[in-house]
């Protein structure tokens, strides 16, 4: 049975699948939920990211990201919409990624407080714009596109905060 199909999540009651998906109260009784869900993927990245290697957080984002497909696809599928803005598992399962090549690379130019102020505003900024065919991405089935356009727009961010790092830290 593939990941994309969420017969296995069908038999879980819709209130535990809600409440994944929009990780409790931070999607459902929050303003801009988006930024909420953000806001804790930033906390989780620097609990259980900050001193893995990027192999390590990409293969644990991936593991994630699989998991949040089935999540956010389920609760889409029976809030019945196909993005509802109060699905934060996505921003939060993605925000490592932000902050690929950490320490090792540009981002020991940049104080602590840059770096991750920079990756939580570069993040937000292409998850709402969307530049780069990032919306395209939005439109793939169910939980996909839930999940790959936050994928991306992490991705971007990432690249974004090293060219940043690289220009602050060459001087």
């Amino acid at each position: 049975m593939a990941l994309s199909d969420v017969r296995w999540l069908r038999w879980m009651p819709t209130k535990v699948v809600l409440a994944v998906a929009t990780l409790g109260p931070l999607g459902r009784r929050l303003p801009a939920p988006g930024t909420w869900g953000s806001l804790a993927g930033l906390l989780y990245a620097l609990v259980f990211f900050r001193r893995l290697g990027w192999e390590e957080t990409l293969a644990w984002t991936l593991i994630a990201s699989g998991v949040a497909v089935a999540f956010t696809g389920e609760a889409a599928r029976r809030l019945g919409k196909s993005d509802p803005g109060e699905i934060v598992l996505d921003e939060f399962i993605v925000m490592p990624l932000v902050f690929l090549g950490g320490r090792a690379g540009h981002f020991a130019a940049l104080p602590d407080w840059a770096m991750l102020l920079g990756g939580f505003a570069l993040f937000r900024l292409f998850d709402i714009l969307k530049p780069i065919g990032i919306a395209r991405l939005q439109r793939w089935p169910g939980g996909w596109g839930i999940v790959a356009d936050d994928f991306a727009a992490a991705l971007a961010a990432c690249g974004g905060l090293h060219l940043a790092a690289w220009i602050w830290g060459w001087r």
